[in-house]
């Protein structure tokens, strides 16, 4: 029996608001039937995306549709409201919230009173002041964004085999990749795997006519999986006739020409930047205490440091690791650990409404995996090093394990199975990205976009 009745506000739909806000519906059934407590789960989408898929939905392994997980289905005991927190004063208790509704209206921000808060917007992309970036790159964090560059590639191979031109054709088979991350290398590994496949049904274009090129700032790759992983993921690229360049940025992609900081020019269209994030702006716009590196202050049970009901998690949050025996060391802010939270929070949060004593949050490092490819893949889990066909196997086991609702789950196994069976799909559907370009052009007016302008060089 909670002591009052509670609002709680959930602020962001990813990995730490659905499954703190899922695990809030069991722990507080009774009470959700009894209105003694309500959940309100602000989200600027309806769905949460599962980033882990985000390389295989790019690839055509899954549809897109699958690897997102509609809100209001999982949350049914929750009010979901499709809107952005613009702002929170939790001295007060409020938050000002817009939706799709306030900015037809014209009325501004409407305001949000609350109880409880749980900040969980996540992140956004880190970008650099790098000339070219804006207005040519393209990011690897939505399943919109994986579909696009998926329709992309394909629609630069239609003009690479179509064009008389040599450097039209040069620049258009040219595939720059920034971030040596899991979204980079997974990105890369997965689209290479399907242009290469691709290539075989067009006339003109051999794999070994497309440039693939990754970039790392630093000395290693997948520092997740290890050091002799890592080193084994280059190998494995490099055979593949991927070219990795470690300790090197990118210094320009301005005119379609990514300019590299060893010299190197490489004339493309196509520039996917997977250079790491950075906290959602939103945290500055609150009165909760931030560390140097702009995340929320934590405690280990979750809560914000300093203030009273005010919790957080995931990549907004910097949590102590309790485990590693080191003071001031925090956990990574990673899917593994978002999810592992998720469940602790909202266990705390529906203690502290009964005045029970709070859980502290530790964890036990199970492991990292990584897909390269179809077939192709590493890991690392509890110490062994595995690489091949096994560890891809245990990439897509790990991640059906951890993907929500038994709904999910079929379906993504059925789309494997039936990728098993028959070939690849290479259809580009670039088209649905400016559905009403043909009826403008039909109703006498002009398309909606330049294609000289697209940040994707879309034809």
């Amino acid at each position: 029996m909670v002591k009052e009745r509670a609002r709680i506000l959930v602020v962001g739909g990813g990995y730490v608001g659905m499954y703190t806000a899922l695990r809030l519906q069991r722990k507080l059934k009774r009470e959700l039937q009894r209105s003694e407590a309500e959940i309100t789960v602000v989200t600027p989408d309806p769905y949460m995306t599962y980033q882990p898929f985000l390389p295989e939905a790019a690839a055509g392994s899954i549809s897109p549709r699958h690897v997102v997980v509609p809100l209001r289905r999982v949350l049914d005991r929750c009010r979901v409201v499709v809107g952005e927190v613009a702002s929170i004063d939790h001295a007060k208790r409020t938050a000002d919230l817009t939706t799709l509704a306030t900015l037809e209206e014209g009325t501004g921000a409407q305001q949000l009173s609350y109880d409880e808060l749980v900040l969980a917007p996540g992140s956004i992309s880190r970008t650099l002041p790098v000339p070219g970036l804006a207005e040519h790159a393209i990011g690897f964090k939505t399943v919109e964004e994986a579909i696009g560059l998926r329709n992309h590639v394909i629609e630069q191979m239609d003009i690479a085999s179509s064009t008389r031109d040599p450097a039209v054709r040069d620049a258009a088979l040219t595939f720059v990749f920034v971030g040596g991350g899991y979204a980079g290398v997974e990105a890369l590994g997965e689209l290479e795997d399907m242009a290469r496949y691709t290539a075989r049904y067009y006339h003109n274009i051999r794999p070994e006519d497309m440039k693939w090129i990754l970039v790392e700032a630093s000395d290693r790759i997948l520092p997740e999986v290890g050091e002799e992983m890592g080193r084994y993921t280059v190998t494995e690229l490099r055979r593949r006739n991927i070219d990795v360049r470690l300790t090197t940025r990118l210094e320009s992609c301005a005119d379609r020409v990514a300019v590299l900081s060893d010299g190197a020019r490489f004339p493309t269209r196509t520039v996917v930047w997977t250079a790491g994030v950075k906290p959602h702006p939103l945290l500055a716009a609150t009165d909760l205490p931030l560390n140097e590196r702009g995340r929320l202050k934590c405690t280990a049970q979750l809560t914000i440091e300093g203030t009273t009901h005010a919790w957080a998690a995931g990549d907004a949050a910097a949590v102590p690791d309790v485990t590693a025996g080191e003071p001031g060391k925090e956990t990574a802010p990673n899917a593994q650990h978002a999810l592992r939270q998720a469940k602790t929070l909202g266990d705390n949060i529906a203690h502290s409404l009964r005045g029970e004593p709070l859980e502290t949050y530790s964890h036990k490092y199970v492991g990292s995996v990584a897909s390269l490819g179809l077939h192709k893949g590493v890991a690392h889990v509890y110490g062994r090093k595995v690489k091949g066909y096994p560890a891809w196997f245990i990439h897509r086991v790990y991640h059906l394990s951890r993907v929500p609702t038994f709904n999910r789950k079929a379906r993504v196994l059925a789309e494997w199975t039936l990728s098993g069976l028959f070939k690849r799909e290479i259809v580009s559907l670039g088209s649905l990205e400016h559905p009403r370009a043909e009826f403008e052009l039909a109703a006498g007016g002009k398309p909606p976009h330049d294609p000289r302008n697209d940040p994707k060089g879309s034809s």
